[in-house]
C-alpha cells in the first residue's frame, strides 16, 4: 500500500510544478475548504471548457451532499429525520438509508465507538461560543445516545427512532462520502489522476502523473508543522483531530469528536489518520479509532487489513499499525 513512505504529516497540493494540464480548484462547503486538482489528458481547444464542467460538477455534488446531509440547514433530509423520526417511521431517500446502513454497520464493527446519535448531546456544544453542556444536561441526555435507537426498515426504507430524544449528525461520515461521490464523477469522466479533499478527508485517483501524491498529516500541536508526510497512490485519507474545533476551559480541551459513552469529548489520542480505498468507511473509521483511543484502536485496525492507522498520542508520540510497520 504505502512504499517507502516518510514519518514526517496536512495536504501538499502543490509541493512540484504543476503542468499545463493540471487543473485545479479551491472552494468552501460542508463547513470546510474543499480542493481539487485533476489532469486531463486534452488537447483539444475543449479541454479549458470540460475541466470547467468538471469543477462545476464536483462542487455542484458537494453542495448537493451538503444541502441533504447537514444538521446546520433546517430544509435539509437530515434535519427532517431529527424532527420526525421519533414521531413515526419516516421514509427517506435510498442514498440516505445506505449511508445509515454503513454508520449502524461501523457502530456493531466498533462496539458503539462510532455513534452517529451522539448529537443528542452534541449539538448542545457551541464551539465558536465557548459554550458546553453541564454535567447534569450530559447525564439526561445519555439514554439518547444509543446506535440502536435508529431503526431501519429495508423494505419500506424507512428510518424510526425508538427514543423521543435521538438527534443524528453524520459529520463522522458525510465528507468521506462526498469525496466518494466526487471521485467516481471524476472517474466516469476518463480522469485517472485526481485528488479531492474535503477538511480532513482525502481521496486520490491514481497517481500524480508518474510520482505519487504527497499527503501531510497536521502536527496536532504546531499550527504551521506536519507530522508525517506519505507518498499514495489511489487510496483514501482521512484525519480526525481534537484541533479543528474546540475550546478550552479551565485547561481543559472540549473538542467535537464526542465519545457517546460519556457525552463529553474524548481525550485518549489527539490524531488519528486511516488509509484504505474506500473515503466513506475511512472517514469514519478515523472517528472511530480516535474515540477507542491508541490500544484498543490498533486492536481494531490490526483486524481489518484493507485499513491502515498512523495515532498520535496525549505524549505527541506517533504510532503506526501493523502493515505500516511491515513496510
Amino acid at each position: 500500500m504505502l512504499k517507502n513512505y516518510v514519518v514526517f504529516i496536512g495536504i501538499l497540493l502543490c509541493s512540484q510544478p504543476v503542468a499545463a494540464k493540471w487543473f485545479k480548484n479551491s472552494f468552501k462547503v460542508m463547513g470546510t475548504q474543499a480542493h481539487l486538482q485533476f489532469w486531463l489528458d486534452d488537447n483539444s481547444v475543449d479541454s479549458q471548457q470540460k475541466s470547467h464542467q468538471l469543477i462545476a460538477a464536483v462542487q455542484a455534488e458537494m453542495q448537493r451532499i451538503d444541502e441533504a446531509m447537514s444538521p446546520y440547514k433546517a430544509t435539509s433530509e437530515l434535519s427532517l429525520i431529527n424532527t420526525q423520526a421519533a414521531q413515526k417511521p419516516l421514509v427517506i431517500s435510498a442514498e440516505l438509508f445506505q449511508l445509515l446502513q454503513i454508520s449502524e454497520k461501523i457502530s456493531q464493527l466498533s462496539q458503539g465507538a462510532f455513534d452517529i446519535t451522539y448529537a443528542s448531546i452534541g449539538y448542545q456544544y457551541d464551539y465558536r461560543q465557548k459554550q458546553r453542556p453541564n454535567k447534569t444536561a450530559i447525564k439526561k441526555a445519555l439514554s439518547a445516545i444509543d446506535h440502536s435507537a435508529v431503526q431501519l426498515n429495508e423494505q419500506k426504507s424507512t428510518v424510526f427512532f425508538s427514543h423521543k430524544n435521538v438527534k443524528i449528525d453524520l459529520g463522522g461520515i458525510a465528507k468521506g462520502y462526498a469525496v466518494k461521490r466526487c471521485l467516481a464523477i471524476l472517474k466516469a469522466a476518463g480522469i485517472k489522476h485526481a485528488l479531492v479533499n474535503a477538511g480532513g478527508d482525502t481521496g486520490l485517483l491514481g497517481d500524480r502523473h508518474g510520482r505519487p501524491w504527497y499527503v501531510g498529516i497536521k502536527h496536532p500541536r504546531a499550527e504551521d508543522k506536519m507530522a508525517v508526510e506519505l507518498p499514495l497512490i489511489n487510496e483514501a485519507i482521512s484525519t480526525s483531530g481534537d484541533y479543528e474545533r474546540y475550546f478550552i476551559e479551565d485547561g481543559v480541551r472540549y473538542h467535537h469528536i464526542i465519545n457517546p459513552q460519556t457525552g463529553d469529548s474524548a481525550r485518549k489520542v489527539v490524531s488519528v489518520s486511516i488509509i484504505g480505498k474506500d473515503p466513506t468507511y475511512v472517514d469514519a473509521l478515523s472517528t472511530t479509532i480516535f474515540v477507542k483511543g491508541l490500544a484498543a484502536g490498533m486492536k481494531l485496525i490490526d483486524s481489518l487489513p484493507e485499513f491502515e492507522a498512523i495515532i498520535i498520542d496525549n505524549e505527541q508520540t506517533l504510532h503506526v499499525s501493523k502493515g505500516l510497520r511491515q513496510q
